[in-house]
């Protein structure tokens, strides 16, 4: 059984614990409110750009002059897979659950009997796959500097792939990441994005007929690339909020256990200290009996 010593150093222990856990809710709940809006001011604009490019795609369909980014290489030998995930730990099952299904996902290919090659940003999802794919591994973007994620970062990491692309270094290129719902619920996602793969929109805006200039090949061989990077921006606006949002409820999460772990040793420790204090009482009171 714990001495009264020791049981007043962990509840002061858990205490500090505490402290810090409920502080870093306290820095995650702000910066989730930054980047829940940057997340949600994003989709619309990419929600618009995917259905412009998903309109023009649909007119060049199948045409042998069709940028290689939309037709493909003709062959899925080759897979490229860009797993995202966060620079830091303590935000739950966040970077967990992305690895989770890029895993399977590189399993399944595998398995298929195709080539995997792994890009990864974020030092967490590295540390992850490297225990069963570090053979497969071409590339990591360390993001440790970045503190707000910007365009140009996802420029940075859309240059590194449509390089390998036009290198003939793969053949598909999915990305993985998390999309943020709210603080609670975070979906993992895999979306390809090499090649550009668009839903046909439904409705009023599909039917509209545009004209062109110059052809929708050459414009879509200038979008293209940037719709790479906006797919990959979007997805790290996504990523940012769900971290925030993960560590926000793993460290209320912690907050509470810290809290409820308090209570037991407080408890644990009065009744330490009133059976001490009922054994000398009975020592004090035999001893003048004896007298």
């Amino acid at each position: 059984m714990p001495s009264l010593k020791d049981l007043k150093n962990r509840i002061a222990s858990v205490k500090s614990t505490r402290k810090i856990t409920k502080a870093m809710q306290m820095v995650a709940a702000a910066k989730l409110r930054r980047a829940q809006e940057a997340a949600e001011q994003s989709r619309p604009y990419t929600e618009r750009f995917n259905a412009v490019m998903a309109g023009l795609a649909a007119s060049v369909g199948g045409s042998d002059t069709a940028p290689k980014l939309l037709s493909g290489t003709g062959s899925d030998k080759v897979q490229l897979l860009v797993v995202m995930t966060s620079e830091r730990g303590l935000c739950g099952g966040f970077n967990t659950n992305i690895v989770k299904i890029a895993r399977a996902h590189a399993r399944q290919l595998l398995a298929e009997g195709k080539e995997v090659k792994i890009l990864t940003v974020g030092k967490k999802g590295r540390d992850q796959l490297k225990r069963d794919f570090s053979k497969y591994f071409v590339g990591h973007v360390d993001m440790t500097e970045i503190k707000r994620v910007g365009y140009v970062d996802a420029q940075n990491i859309a240059r590194d792939v449509l390089g390998r692309f036009d290198a003939g270094e793969f053949d598909v290129a999915t990305m993985f990441y998390s999309k943020f719902v709210n603080v609670v619920s975070q979906i993992p996602t895999a979306q390809q994005i090499i090649p550009a793969a668009f839903e046909e929109q439904e409705g009023d805006e599909a039917s509209t007929l545009f004209d062109y200039e110059p052809s929708e090949e050459a414009i879509l061989a200038d979008l293209l690339p940037r719709g790479v990077a906006t797919q990959i921006f979007a997805g790290l606006l996504e990523n940012a909020a769900s971290e925030q949002g993960a560590r926000m409820s793993a460290m209320d999460n912690a907050t509470r256990n810290a809290g409820e772990m308090i209570d037991k040793l407080t408890i644990q420790f009065n009744r330490s200290r009133q059976a001490v204090i009922t054994n000398e009482l009975i020592e004090i009171i035999s001893g003048a009996e004896a007298l």
